[in-house]
């Protein structure tokens, strides 16, 4: 009982079925990032409406183009929905955009084009390949790969360094329309605000734009900051959150503290408290928060990510609304509240007192 020989032939076709679906997960993922390496989808756009293979290959910055392998791989992702297909009376294929592929677009201003290909480098799939190892023997998945962590190689490696920034970016707009949206009158009472870990000062930009009445400061490391362009309204600030963060009204803290353990968010959260008004303060946090009874793919996007961060992070990790609770307070934040905005993240409100 319980074994493969006792499994009935219905069931086991079904289960080699979903397995192999997910031993053959990977090649959807190569199949986009390669279409965003020769920008298919702005080849289809920049002729305004669909388009034969032909046109496509011409297109593509290469004198000799195998129509075949790029035919196999758009024969993958019209399947999989990322682009549209329909066959003419003559049998010719016209390639299409749809909702998916229009995100594929290069230098448009929600294209997550440069966030696939910073998370399928390959430096950033090798920590994938140590879970196993760090199962048995614990440690920083992303160290036994690469010897050493994330942060720190991306520091001293500038195309890395690129590539991560250009990839937090474009995450960033996306996500800030649903943040704007969702919080409304939350940045009404602020006259200051400080982000941490702020990258280069995209999120800062977006909030300075749409509450002109705020003072932004971005805020983060040096080699980060170093590359970060004019914003009206910001300004970019260097220095490490683990030592002090600048003073403000309120401290927005986005995508940063699932980088890190619990000790270490708790240093964050500390000084956070110190950087605010003790009563009229607050620390916006937009995060996952996971549900371990909720379906769907906005609850399922936490868990999954939960893995990412074992892959890149050094002990990172999504929480529950538990462990936030016991994570805020014992960071000095007794008070809380989570508002859901139009994303698979939330905003957690936290105050000192």
């Amino acid at each position: 009982m319980g074994d493969i020989d006792s499994m009935n032939e219905a069931a086991m076709l079904q289960g080699q079925a979903q397995l192999s679906k997910y031993i053959s997960a990977f090649p959807i993922s190569m199949a986009i990032k390669c279409a965003v390496e020769l920008r298919i989808a702005d080849i289809i756009h920049s002729h305004g409406h669909p388009i034969t293979m032909s046109p496509i290959a011409t297109n593509i910055d290469s004198s000799s183009p195998d129509i075949s392998y790029l035919s196999r791989i758009m024969r993958l992702l019209v399947r999989q929905k990322i682009f549209t297909a329909a066959t003419s009376q003559g049998e010719d294929t016209f390639y299409g955009l749809n909702p998916i592929s229009r995100l594929l677009l290069h230098d448009t201003e929600l294209s997550l084009a440069p966030m696939f290909l910073f998370q399928n480098n390959p430096i950033l799939m090798a920590p994938w390949h140590c879970f196993s190892s760090c199962v048995k023997e614990g440690g920083i998945a992303f160290k036994k790969a690469h010897g050493s962590e994330i942060f720190d190689m991306a520091s001293k490696d500038e195309e890395l360094n690129e590539s991560f920034n250009n990839g937090m970016n474009s995450v960033t707009k996306s996500i800030m329309k649903s943040i704007i949206t969702g919080y409304k009158d939350g940045f009404n009472s602020i006259t200051s605000l400080v982000d941490v870990g702020g990258g280069t000062g995209a999120a800062m930009s977006e909030i300075v734009k749409a509450y002109p009445h705020i003072k932004g400061t971005n805020f983060d490391l040096p080699h980060v900051v170093s590359t970060a362009q004019k914003y009206e309204g910001v300004s970019h600030v260097r220095g490490d959150m683990f030592q002090a963060i600048p003073p403000a009204d309120a401290v927005f803290v986005k995508r940063i503290m699932h980088d890190w353990g619990d000790e270490d968010c708790v240093k964050i959260l500390k000084n956070c408290r110190k950087a605010i008004s003790e009563k009229t303060g607050k620390v916006i946090i937009v995060e996952a928060v996971l549900k371990p009874e909720g379906e769907g793919l906005f609850d399922d996007l936490g868990f999954m990510y939960d893995l990412v961060m074992i892959a890149h992070s050094s002990g990172g990790k999504e929480r529950s609304e538990d462990e936030w609770n016991k994570l805020l307070k014992a960071g000095g934040f007794p008070r809380y509240n989570i508002i859901e905005i139009p994303s698979w993240l939330s905003i957690i409100e936290a105050y000192p007192q």
